[in-house]
Parts: structure tokens; C-alpha cells; sequence
């Protein structure tokens, strides 16, 4: 009698944990976006790295599938992967959305030497600008005001944005400060590698915050995955680790973004 009440306890404990952690331990496939310094191809970065840490603390692994941004949220709806990163917090995407977990500080860039003072998206009339793919939708009043620049353009690779602003063919590049900080070090590394450029990718550059921080969800098939890295999230940034992982990210491009990345 007693053997069978006790193996009736551990069944009735068993399945109340199968209840409790429907999904358990395991590899997550992530479809990301190419986005230097936050994500990279290599799938590091320091966005890529909170997503890491947040679901290694719920016993999670992850894999990324790294592809130019913006095609990441059409990969998704393959139904393939577990998640999306970096998916606008206003955009219908379905799925199973999480908490906010990274905001990207967008603003102006411009050359030192222009002289130009970039304060708002009005201070850009009669400019040439360029900025990323879909930019219309995410950067708040960019679509009401690109009629009175005097060029707009988009463009996925954000290198091409560094490139056209220091050979003076655009006048201002919006984007993230740390994206375009980190493109204008890959310029200056292939120079010191003994490349040709033409143009001066040492010249001083000036960013500007005119837009408030952009807020990203990641998007799971799954809601209790979802659950999880609300749940993992939460965890870490009460620890004050995901701040720790954002002011070290700011450090290497402190010369560009100065104090206006999000005051870190």
C-alpha cells in the first residue's frame, strides 16, 4: 500500500513539473539581421550576447541564422526558426512577442568640417541623406519630412552610408550611432591594411540623438518560449547585467557617439 502511494506522489510531482516546464532545455534557431556591432555574421555582438545570456539562464542554447536586416522578420514567417531578433516593437509580425530587450539610438552623422548642426529632422532640409532599409517606418516623422530633403535614399548596407558621407556625397547618414561608428572603423582598418580609399575615412564626425531610442521585441513561435526570455530577461536586467553589456558595447565607439547613446 505504501509503495504504491509513494510511486502515485512521484507520478502526481512528475507530471506537475511536465505541466509547469512544457519546454525544456534545447537549441534555439534565431534569425537575425546583420547589424554590426549589435549582431554580426559571425552571430556576436552585444545584442546578440543578451540574447544569448538571457536564454542560457532559462537553460536555453541558441543558434543564429545571420541574414541582411529587415529579411530577418520575412525568414521567420517560413516557420522555420524559434525567433526573430530585433523586430520593431509597433510592427505586426506574428508570433508570440517578448518584452522590450534592446532600444537603438538613432540620430544624425555628419561631417565635422560641414559645420552643419543637426538638431532635428526640419535642420536637414535641402540636405542629401541616406539611412537604412525601412528607416520610413521605424525613425519617428522621417516619412513626413523626406520630401523637403533635398535627396533621400535607403540603402541595407550601412557601409555604403559611411562611404558616401565621407567622399561628400551625402550630406547626412541616419541610423544608429554605434552602427555607423562601427563601419567607419572597418573603413580606417583597411586603410591601415594598405587599401586605396577614395576619400579620408579619418575626418571627424558628429552624432547626433534626434530621435528617441527605438524599442525591438524578439518574436517566438513559441509562447512559453516567449515566456521564458520575458521571464530570463527580467532576471538579468534586475542584476543590472544587460546595462553592464550596454555601457561596455558604447565604450569602443566613444569618440563618435560622445554622451548621446542613451546617456551610457
Amino acid at each position: 500500500m505504501y509503495k504504491r502511494i509513494l510511486l502515485a506522489t512521484i507520478s502526481l510531482i512528475c507530471f506537475l513539473i511536465m505541466v509547469s516546464n512544457p519546454v525544456y532545455a534545447r537549441e534555439l534557431s534565431i534569425v537575425a539581421g546583420d547589424l554590426p556591432p549589435m549582431i554580426t555574421e559571425n552571430g556576436v555582438g552585444h545584442e546578440a550576447t543578451i540574447i544569448k545570456e538571457v536564454m542560457a539562464a532559462c537553460g536555453h542554447t541558441v543558434k543564429f541564422r545571420i541574414v541582411p536586416f529587415t529579411r530577418n522578420w520575412i525568414e521567420f514567417q517560413s516557420g522555420v526558426y524559434d525567433a526573430v531578433s530585433t523586430v520593431p516593437a509597433g510592427m505586426d509580425l506574428a508570433g508570440q512577442r517578448s518584452v522590450v530587450y534592446i532600444r537603438y539610438q538613432n540620430g544624425a552623422s555628419v561631417l565635422a568640417s560641414s559645420g552643419l548642426k543637426i538638431h532635428s529632422l526640419g535642420d536637414l532640409a535641402g540636405k542629401s541623406v541616406i539611412s537604412f532599409a525601412g528607416a520610413r517606418e521605424i525613425l519617428p516623422g522621417l516619412q513626413a519630412e523626406v520630401h523637403n530633403f533635398a535627396d533621400y535614399h535607403e540603402n541595407t548596407n550601412q557601409l555604403v552610408h559611411s562611404n558616401l558621407l565621407f567622399a561628400g556625397r551625402v550630406d547626412a547618414v541616419l541610423g544608429d550611432g554605434l552602427i555607423f561608428a562601427e563601419y567607419n572603423r572597418r573603413l580606417r582598418e583597411r586603410e591601415k591594411a594598405g587599401e586605396t580609399l577614395s576619400f579620408n575615412s579619418n575626418q571627424s564626425v558628429i552624432f547626433t540623438a534626434i530621435f528617441q531610442p527605438s524599442p525591438y521585441v524578439m518574436v517566438f513561435k513559441d509562447g512559453t518560449l516567449r515566456d521564458d526570455f520575458n521571464r530570463c530577461f527580467d532576471q538579468l536586467a534586475n542584476s543590472g547585467r544587460v546595462a553592464a553589456i550596454l555601457k561596455a558595447a558604447v565604450e569602443p565607439y566613444r569618440a563618435t557617439v560622445t554622451t548621446q547613446y542613451q546617456g551610457y
